[in-house]
């Protein structure tokens, strides 16, 4: 590791997403879906639980549509970057911790909480993202970007694996039974985020812009700039190919991310195993990522990309024709093996196309995209599986954006694009 990293601002910088992370896999992916569908949907037909579920993540998503590059620009323009993520940050963990105070069969005021808390982790994920390029030097970017996802499933492991513990030994805990360790659990992800995203806010420095406005000024300034800048997207051509790619392909890594323990629980599968195998996608997470980034380095963040792709495809057919839990350890593990890597290398392979001058606001378009697409996959999902009675189907429908994300993807010159972006930070 060269000191461009292997300091104080590269490490608190990475665990912001050792921080977040609980949210990630705690909430997101492991205990919402499960009490959502058991305790707050208590005697609804799993369809119709799915398809609320599915609604509620589509709708925070299409919020962080609405907001994110218009967030990115005045950010950019003010030198707000971390008064952004300070704010969100904050509206995640409340809303987060006040989940615990929701009572039985009250699906909406959860879905409502849990909406909220995805726009916390979410929107404050776009000025985490922007900050990279503050952390490295373009040469190691890929890596960087790499240990930030396994810092990210390493501490979202571990705080998981502390939240199950509680659910299946509640009375070592003084925990009166399952529903009460996943209620404490609520709270517990939230002192864990705002614990860990303490370094962040001390040690990673955000330089101010060259022409910085204030108030108001900045909010119009911010305004003018996204508006010429959605300008310049539409010129360059390599960043809107690559967006558009990275829309469809991200759709269903997040449709995994966000549904998996959904579909096994319709399938019948048992939720303390569907549990144990989120575990399995945390732990072998945090290696590969790494192992990701260092590929990236050697072999190009394109290659790595294609290879997840693959991955991902090869995993929703094998879990369409999926029977039993261990099947799902399998698949769990296949996941875990390029998930972070998907997500690192997609991230490092747009600093390399974009204004440096400009990063929130092109990581608000970033986000946006990503989010507009995670708009279509759980709700694609849903439907799909109450139009056939099968959630089976719903899921072999996700391949279509794997495929129609990795085209795209071949057609991005990454030489082109470097070009591009070096002639308008010039402007």
């Amino acid at each position: 590791m060269n000191e461009s990293f292997d300091n104080k601002k590269g490490l608190s910088w990475a665990f912001y997403d050792w921080a977040n992370s609980a949210f990630a896999t705690t909430v997101i992916a492991g205990f919402f879906p499960v009490f959502f569908k058991q305790y707050w949907c208590s005697g609804m037909p799993v369809v119709q639980s799915t398809f609320r579920l599915g609604a509620a993540n589509s709708l925070a998503s299409l919020f962080i549509v609405a907001v994110a590059p218009i967030l990115g620009a005045i950010a950019d323009r003010g030198g707000a970057k971390k008064r952004f993520l300070l704010f969100f940050t904050a509206m995640g963990i409340v809303m987060t911790g006040a989940l615990n105070f929701v009572a039985k069969g009250e699906w909406a005021p959860a879905a409502i909480l849990y909406v909220l808390g995805i726009i916390g982790f979410s929107g404050g994920n776009i000025f985490y993202d922007s900050l990279l390029m503050n952390v490295s030097t373009p040469r190691k970017v890929d890596f960087v970007s790499a240990l930030g996802f396994a810092m990210g499933y390493l501490g979202g492991g571990i705080i998981f694996a502390f939240n199950v513990a509680m659910t299946l030994r509640p009375e070592f805990f003084s925990l009166s039974g399952p529903e009460e360790a996943i209620r404490v659990s609520f709270i517990t992800v939230g002192i864990w985020w705002g614990a860990f995203s303490i370094p962040i806010f001390l040690f990673v420095k955000e330089p101010l812009p060259e022409n910085k406005s204030a108030g108001w000024h900045a909010v119009a300034g911010g305004f003018r700039q996204l508006t010429a800048t959605f300008r310049e997207i539409r010129k360059m051509r390599v960043v809107l190919i690559f967006l558009t790619g990275y829309w469809f392909y991200i759709d269903g890594v997040d449709t995994v991310i966000h549904m998996a323990v959904d579909y096994g629980l319709s399938l019948g599968f048992d939720s303390n195993s569907l549990i144990t195998a989120l575990l399995i996608t945390q732990f072998i997470g945090f290696p590969s990522a790494i192992a990701f980034g260092k590929a990236g380095e050697k072999y190009g963040p394109k290659a790595g990309i294609f290879f997840g792709i693959l991955v991902y495809i090869a995993v929703v057919i094998w879990g369409f024709f999926m029977t039993n839990e261990s099947e799902f350890y399998g698949l769990a593990a296949a996941i875990g093996l390029v998930q972070g890597g998907v997500q690192s290398l997609s991230r490092s392979y747009f600093t390399r196309i974009i204004p440096k001058n400009k990063t929130a606001e092109f990581f608000g378009f970033y986000n946006m995209l990503g989010k507009f697409a995670a708009v279509i996959g759980p709700a694609l999902m849903g439907w799909t599986g109450v139009l056939f009675g099968s959630p089976r189907i719903g899921l072999l429908s996700i391949i279509l954006l794997f495929a129609a994300g990795a085209c795209l993807l071949y057609l991005v010159d990454e030489g082109e694009g470097r070009m591009m972006a070096k002639a308008l930070e010039e402007i």
